[in-house]
């Protein structure tokens, strides 16, 4: 099918959704996630043949966003079925207000009607997307990287089947076919089809749908992360929490790019760190994390000098580069110079401290003594989610159900006029 029939599919099956109560809609995303696991074989095969195909094409840690297996295809069925247990937001009432002529006026949660996402490589965004907007009722049209696409499309149709095994219309669910540029362009423009867009991916796909978008269009994903060690920190917890930031899964959007330091902890920390990351973790066998390092952390430990752009750089791999300040305010400054908006950290003992840095840090997330790899919708209790956003409206961080909403008023009269 062409990408126009797909969105002309895709919109005439929206109505299907309107009258479906949440029992129905969970009863799909149930029949879903049993699809899903039943042509798990189907699924593997097509995603071998992507894998094969990017070899030497794509970097390792971007394989293994690229890789599933069935421990994986059981997780992405649990995150369906996460979803169907949660309360629907659809008609929930967000205010309500008589007002002294008697109208009573109902602010409402509706659908959007037709969600288009477009992501990279990332084969489980296809079922988390189709179940977060089936259960927010919207039809989803997605355009997966082609990196991806047999793995895309062989998750489509196992999810077709689910909608069709309780007698929904299939083309609730879809995936673009065309992998070339002009299908993410005839999504960013298709007018009157799509009523919200979601780029998930690199900066180049956000810049480009937010530059050319003429449908609503959310800004989300690209994360430079930083994590502050402040000058009060427990090392052992300041190590062990930038491990994870870092290396954990250094190719997702929520990993730590720059460890910022207090110069009064950096002494006693930079040391700490470099065994850990590079030291210990070659000696395990694990990939060490290189240390791109400015002037004052070079002058106490190895590492890498840190270039001109490191510090605005989206590394997505065992890459930390690390800077030093004088004081809270300072890293907090160079923190709004340099993030995208995405999620950041303190590591401190100092509660003036930890609340400077959350009132001042303009991001979507900020942590306390925790990982920035917890901006996830599945951590944050919204079951998965469509994507992180970066922007301030209508949605911001992770977006769940909700933010896949919209409302309108309801008003209830008995013969006013006006």
């Amino acid at each position: 099918m062409t990408t126009q029939e797909i969105l002309s599919a895709a919109k005439a099956a929206k109505p299907a959704l309107a009258a479906l109560s949440s029992e129905e809609k969970n009863a799909a995303l149930l029949a879903m996630a049993e699809e899903l696991t039943a042509q798990q074989a189907a699924i593997l095969q097509a995603n071998r043949a992507d894998l094969e195909a990017a070899k030497g094409t794509i970097p390792d840690v971007m394989l293994d966003r690229l890789a599933l297996s069935e421990a994986r295809i059981a997780g992405m069925a649990e995150g369906i079925r996460q979803v169907a247990a949660l309360p629907d937001p659809v008609g929930q009432v967000l205010k309500r207000v008589e007002r002294p002529n008697g109208l009573v006026i109902e602010k409402r949660m509706v659908p959007m009607g037709v969600i288009a996402i477009i992501y990279e490589s990332r084969p489980n965004v296809t079922s988390d997307a189709a179940a977060l907007a089936l259960k927010a009722g919207s039809a989803c049209v997605l355009r997966g990287g082609k990196e991806a696409f047999r793995s895309g499309y062989a998750i489509v149709q196992a999810l077709k089947a689910g909608l069709r095994q309780v007698g929904l219309p299939e083309d609730l669910v879809n995936i673009v076919e065309d992998t070339t540029r002009k299908s993410s362009t005839e999504l960013m423009t298709a007018v009157g089809y799509v009523d919200l867009l979601i780029p998930r991916g690199g900066p180049g796909l956000i810049r480009a749908c937010v530059e050319n978008a003429t449908v609503p269009c959310i800004q989300t994903g690209t994360g430079i992360c930083h994590v502050y060690v402040d000058a009060s920190a427990d090392v052992d917890m300041a190590v062990n929490i930038i491990e994870n930031a870092k290396a954990s899964r250094p190719s997702v959007c929520n990993a730590e790019e720059v460890c910022v330091v207090h110069q009064d902890a950096a002494p006693r920390f930079l040391p700490a760190l470099q065994k850990r990351l590079t030291e210990e973790r070659a000696a395990a066998g694990k990939p060490p994390v290189e240390l791109r390092l400015d002037e004052g952390a070079a002058l106490l430990i190895p590492g890498t000098p840190a270039g001109e752009k490191d510090f605005d750089t989206e590394f997505l791999d065992y890459v930390l580069a690390v800077k030093l300040v004088d004081s809270v305010e300072e890293a907090v400054a160079h923190i709004n110079r340099h993030s995208t908006g995405h999620s950041e950290a303190i590591i401190t003992q100092d509660a003036a401290s930890a609340e400077r840095f959350v009132a001042e840090v303009d991001s979507a997330a900020v942590y306390v003594n925790a990982s920035t790899r917890f901006t996830d919708g599945g951590e944050f209790g919204l079951g998965c989610e469509m994507g992180i956003s970066t922007q301030k409206l209508h949605a911001r961080g992770p977006m769940g159900l909700e933010e896949l909403c919209t409302y309108k008023y309801i008003i209830h009269g008995s013969g006013q006029i006006r």
